[in-house]
C-alpha cells in the first residue's frame, strides 16, 4: 500500500529508517554516545531522592584510563532500580569497549546491600542503544519531513538526555505544522515550515556547540583524571558544572552562572 501526506513528522528513534530512507545520513563530525542499562530489585535504593552519578568508569580496554561518561543509579520506587552508564565517542576506547562488562565491572564495586553485585536480582537483560547528539542529522526540514527527537540526533551532548528534547521538539513541530497547513501548499507553506528548523538552531544549536567542544574535551583521559580530582571537591563549580550540564539555566534573569552560561551559548557559533 501507499500513503500519502501533505507533511510527515519523522519519530522514529534512534534507527531513523526514514530520514535515511531520503539520504540524510549521520553526521560523523557530531558527537554520539552508547548506553546500556539493566534494572535491579534494590530495597536499599529503590527509593531514594536522588539520582547517582559515577564518574570514574573505566575499561581493560582502555588501559584502565577514564572514558568519557558516567554511571547512573536511581530508584524506580516499585522495588527496583535502573542502573546504567554511557560512554561518548571522544575516547579511542569507544568501539572496542565491552560495555556490558563494564557495566558489571562497575557494579562490582558498588556496595553488597545495594544488591547489585547480585545476578539473581537483576530484573531483565542488559539492553544498549546509541545517543545521536547535538543535532548529528540535519537538515530537520526537508520535502515535506520534520525531523523530531533522535531521529534528528538532538540527545543533549553534556549528559546523554534525549526525551525532554524529543517532547520539546515534538511540541515545536506541531505549532508549525498547525501554521504550516494553514496556509496553500507552495511558497507560503514552505516559508513556515522553515521556522522549525530555524527554531531548533536558536533554541540548541549554541548549546549543542558548547556540547560538542566538551565531548571532544573529556574524551582526553588526562582532562578526566584532572576534573574528577581536582573539580568535584568544589561545591560552587559543581553547582556550575550541573547547571550547564544539565541545562538548567533560566534565559531571563537567573544568577550569575545563568548569565555566564547564557552568554556561553550566545557566542558560541550554531550547530
Amino acid at each position: 500500500a501507499t500513503f500519502h501526506a501533505p507533511l510527515v513528522v519523522a519519530a522514529d528513534g534512534v534507527s531513523g529508517r526514514f530520514p535515511l530512507a531520503l539520504g540524510l545520513a549521520k553526521r560523523e563530525d557530531r558527537p554520539i554516545g552508547v548506553a546500556v542499562r539493566r534494572y535491579y530489585r534494590s530495597p536499599a535504593k529503590h527509593d531514594d531522592d536522588y539520582l547517582e552519578s559515577w564518574l570514574e568508569l573505566r575499561s581493560k580496554e582502555s588501559g584502565d584510563n577514564l572514558l568519557p561518561g558516567y554511571g547512573w543509579i536511581f530508584g524506580l520506587g516499585d522495588g527496583r532500580v535502573n542502573v546504567g552508564l554511557g560512554v561518548l565517542n571522544s575516547s579511542s576506547a569507544f568501539g572496542k569497549t565491552n560495555y556490558r562488562r563494564l557495566l558489571t565491572d562497575w557494579l562490582a564495586n558498588t556496595p553488597e546491600d545495594w544488591g547489585m553485585t547480585d545476578e539473581t536480582n537483576a530484573d531483565g537483560p542488559i539492553l544498549g542503544a546509541a545517543l545521536p547528539m547535538g543535532f548529528n542529522r540535519v537538515p530537520h526540514y526537508t520535502r515535506g519531513v520534520l525531523l523530531v527527537g533522535d531521529s534528528g540526533g538532538m540527545v543533549n551532548p553534556f549528559n546523554g538526555e534525549g526525551i525532554a528534547y524529543a517532547m520539546e521538539s515534538g511540541e515545536l513541530a506541531a505549532e508549525v505544522l498547525v501554521q504550516a497547513l494553514a496556509r496553500p501548499a507552495g511558497v507560503e507553506r514552505e516559508r513556515a515550515l522553515q521556522a522549525y528548523p530555524a527554531e531548533l538552531k536558536a533554541r540548541f544549536g549554541g548549546y549543542y556547540r558548547l556540547g560538542g567542544m566538551f565531548v571532544k574535551l573529556i574524551g582526553r583521559p588526562e582532562v578526566m583524571r584532572m576534573a574528577t580530582k581536582h573539580g568535584m571537591p568544589h561545591p560552587t563549580l559543581m553547582r556550575f558544572v550541573l547547571k550547564l550540564l544539565a541545562n538548567l539555566t533560566d534565559p531571563r534573569g537567573g544568577d550569575a552562572m545563568d548569565r555566564v552560561i547564557n552568554a556561553m551559548t550566545r557566542v558560541a557559533p550554531a550547530v
